[in-house]
């Protein structure tokens, strides 16, 4: 997910989008737990596309603010 795709969409749009992608950060933790992972880089790209939503949302409630 790229960081001009995250700007464009709503506050809501980003809290959808950040639930699906913790939700699926749980699943990959428990299929790494039990040996089932096949793609380990999928994890770093989750962790990473976590980070720049809330990075972006912050920025945007920050602008409210302003």
């Amino acid at each position: 997910m790229k960081a001009a795709d995250i700007r464009m969409k709503t506050v809501d749009e980003l809290d959808t989008d950040l639930a699906a992608l913790k939700k699926e950060q749980f699943n990959l933790r428990f299929q790494k737990a039990t040996g089932q992972l096949e793609k380990t880089a999928r994890v770093k790209e989750v962790r990473k596309d976590i980070a720049r939503i809330k990075t972006i949302a912050a920025e945007k409630s920050a602008g409210k603010k302003a």
